[in-house]
């Protein structure tokens, strides 16, 4: 499944970053191992490196120090737990990104899936679920968030019992994702406290919220409370979250670590080099503040 249907490191010499020709130099075999401060949990992301086997990527993160792994579902748990990668965000109980909880047309599949879904997590040791609003097709924020709020208000009981935090994503509807509803960090929040719950709760992506709004770090301070988890992206073009884009990735991190966020923060850019890990490597580098 694509995304859309289905990153030697910028460490910090005394005088700046490490050069990028050097770090596209690596060799993604054997990516040096990170000696990482603690403050930020790690992740990335699988569907940006589906080119490479699961097996070897799993491999590649352990030996950057990297402990978890975003969007993989139950048939590769049991590789997870060979390489001792946690699964940070799972998936495999949404239909798509377009039919979702923000149109009743799909609640009773939704719910079918979400209430088995639900119980695996769990049992596999892991937290996090994702879901998705799905697309308006015309039909209003209020109507769409009432929409919402109905059926998840079916499955959240069933999280709580298991201990599951069902975590929407906030996408861009401007560049990737038209017509998506859950769009704007405000209209994730209205839901949030619709529903009530500590099991649900925002994926902030910022590559899309900075798309959609911008002002990534003051919405990060005014909103932490219902955000359960983080993707990043370089703007424009989702690539590399280095000096080549606009977001300055080093500040965000500060203001999340500075919110007291202890979830995950998974790397979800799209590598543009040939080394695909050293990429994550430097964009993990970034991040470790």
């Amino acid at each position: 499944m694509k995304r859309r249907s289905f990153i030697e490191t910028a460490a910090v010499a005394s005088a700046g970053l490490l050069t990028t020709a050097k770090l596209r130099g690596m060799n993604s075999t054997s990516p040096t191992f990170l000696n990482l401060k603690g403050n930020i949990n790690h992740s990335a992301c699988y569907w940006c490196y589906g080119d490479i086997p699961l097996d070897t990527f799993l491999g590649d993160l352990s030996n950057l120090g990297v402990k978890a792994i975003d969007l993989v579902g139950p048939k590769d748990w049991p590789l997870l737990k060979k390489h001792n990668i946690h699964a940070s965000m799972c998936w495999g109980a949404e239909i798509n990104l377009t039919d979702g909880w923000c149109d009743t047309t799909f609640h009773n599949t939704l719910i079918k899936n979400y209430t088995d879904m639900i119980p695996k997590v769990a049992e596999a040791g892991y937290t996090n679920l994702i879901c998705f609003s799905g697309s308006r097709r015309g039909m209003s924020d209020e109507v769409g968030l009432q929409n919402a709020v109905q059926g998840l208000s079916k499955i959240l009981p069933i999280a709580e019992k298991h201990g599951v935090v069902i975590q929407m994503e906030l996408l861009n509807s401007k560049v990737d994702h038209k017509d998506y509803m859950c769009d704007h960090t405000s209209w994730g929040t209205a839901l949030c406290k619709a529903l009530g719950s500590e099991h649900f709760k925002l994926l902030y992506d910022i590559y899309h919220m900075q798309i959609m709004e911008g002002d990534v770090i003051r919405t990060i301070e005014e909103n932490h409370q219902y955000i359960g988890h983080y993707h990043t992206g370089g703007n424009p073009g989702r690539h590399e979250i280095n000096e080549t884009q606009e977001l300055y990735y080093p500040a965000i991190m500060k203001a999340i670590v500075k919110t007291g966020f202890k979830g995950h923060v998974a790397q979800e850019f799209i590598p543009s080099w040939p080394d695909k890990i050293a990429a994550l490597k430097e964009g993990v580098s970034i991040c470790d503040v």
